[in-house]
């Protein structure tokens, strides 16, 4: 029976701290002022970039989610929640955070486009993707991915002139290979992948060390750092 339940995604990769912890490692330097994250989820990452920012704005399209983080983060005055998409938005940031967000949404460059005209000149806009379209398994399509990225497609975004991509790397090459491992033997049910993840999350040291021993030539995810310059 394949899974079905896109809720299974956050309980997962909340547990995952270690992950966590090596994603932001590598973005927290780009990360400043008024923060804007789009697609929270239960509003984890927030820990670790909130000495970063001077104002921080959760954007959550599902309304349960949205009104969970609004009793999580109520009476914090640095935090805003709001129940709506980038679409709706017209205040600008200097920070604009998609953490495993960008591979569920259908018209991907569109949204990229919007985030980007909501960006303060000089500020950064940071994706956390999975990485390879050959990956892509039953158990992305079961917690919501439509796709997975590489290089290819954010360096696409180089063609305007008003667009530096400061960093694009893959990272976690042990995650890569776990990767591999689930797409030919998938067993698609919440236990085994629950114990998968947690013996991933383990190996995280590992990736680090091979992440460096290989430049980060491959990875299980790709990151995107992406500056607009006025």
């Amino acid at each position: 029976m394949m899974l079905n339940n896109t809720s299974w995604e956050l309980e997962f990769f909340d547990a995952a701290k270690n992950w966590r912890k090596y994603q932001f490692e590598n973005i927290l330097k780009y990360i400043n002022s008024s923060v804007l994250e789009v697609g929270p989820g239960t509003g984890n990452n927030v820990q670790y970039y909130k000495s970063r920012a001077s104002q921080i704005t959760l954007l959550e399209i599902n309304k349960h989610l949205a009104n969970s983080l609004k009793s999580k983060f109520d009476g914090d005055k640095k935090i805003i929640v709001l129940n709506s998409d980038i679409h709706s938005q017209e205040k600008k940031f200097d920070t604009i955070l998609y953490m495993d967000v960008l591979e569920h949404i259908e018209n991907d460059k569109k949204e990229i486009d919007r985030a980007l005209e909501q960006l303060n000149s000089g500020g950064n806009l940071i994706f956390f993707v999975p990485a390879y379209q050959f990956l892509y398994s039953d158990f992305d399509k079961a917690i919501g991915h439509i796709k997975r990225y590489n290089k290819k497609f954010f360096l696409s975004f180089k063609k305007d002139e008003n667009i530096t991509i400061i960093e694009l790397k893959y990272i976690d090459s042990i995650g890569f290979f776990i990767a591999v491992l689930n797409k030919l033997f998938n067993k698609d049910n919440k236990e085994s992948i629950g114990l998968g993840v947690k013996i991933w999350d383990k190996l995280i040291f590992l990736s680090k060390i091979m992440d460096l021993i290989s430049l980060n030539k491959f990875g299980k995810s790709l990151f995107c750092i992406m500056k607009k310059n006025s």
